[in-house]
């Protein structure tokens, strides 16, 4: 007869508090819930064919995260890191993210008390893109992929990019166009020809 699988018990009742908290929850990785409820079950006397169908997914995945939990507890919850997976980002890290894109780029220029215009660095970039961001953030020591980057600021509503023209109304040396004809006006005074001779004086 074959042996039937369960869980090993809770070290303490900390681990089965947490466990058991983290099962019952809506809010939190989808990864550690599921694995978590496996456990949950696990313990309460459900066999691996019943959890797998409950949970829907396969039994096999039930043995393994039985496995993985009995071999590692609470920190087996969780899922491996893939080969080339992006890392998991903490709240700190988009925080950081978030104020870099808020500082001016080091090569933006900045106007000064006495009215020049410097930039930190001329070789740097003068605005924000998500190249230049992925390395200003590697510089600040936070690993992070340009495709994470893109994703964090377009959850928080942050704008990255903004549009330059060469001179605006707020540039000292802007002077702004005067008004041309419209090409209609044009086309009509070039069209327009002397009139003919009458005969009134004949």
């Amino acid at each position: 007869m074959a042996k039937i699988l369960r869980v090993r018990a809770p070290q303490d009742e900390k681990e089965e508090k947490q466990v058991r908290k983290l099962a019952g929850s809506r809010h939190g990785p989808a990864d550690w819930m599921l694995h978590a409820r496996i456990v949950a079950r696990s313990w309460d006397g459900e066999r691996v064919e019943a959890i797998a169908k409950e949970l829907h997914c396969d039994p096999q995945t039930v043995r393994r995260r039985i496995h993985r939990f009995d071999a590692e507890g609470l920190e087996g919850l969780g899922d491996r890191p893939k080969p080339g997976r992006p890392r998991r980002l903490t709240a700190e890290d988009d925080s950081r993210l978030i104020a870099l894109v808020h500082q001016a780029p080091a090569g933006r220029l900045v106007t000064q008390r006495d009215g020049t215009m410097v930039a930190r660095d001329e070789e740097g970039p003068a605005q924000w893109s998500l190249n230049a961001l992925a390395q200003a953030a590697k510089e600040a020591g936070i690993a992070v992929k340009r495709s994470q980057i893109r994703t964090i600021l377009l959850r928080e509503g942050v704008r990255w990019r903004h549009t330059h023209s060469w001179g605006t109304a707020h540039d000292k040396d802007f002077v702004s166009k005067e008004r041309r004809s419209s090409a209609t006006t044009l086309s009509q005074e070039k069209a327009r020809r002397p009139s003919a001779p009458t005969n009134s004086d004949r």
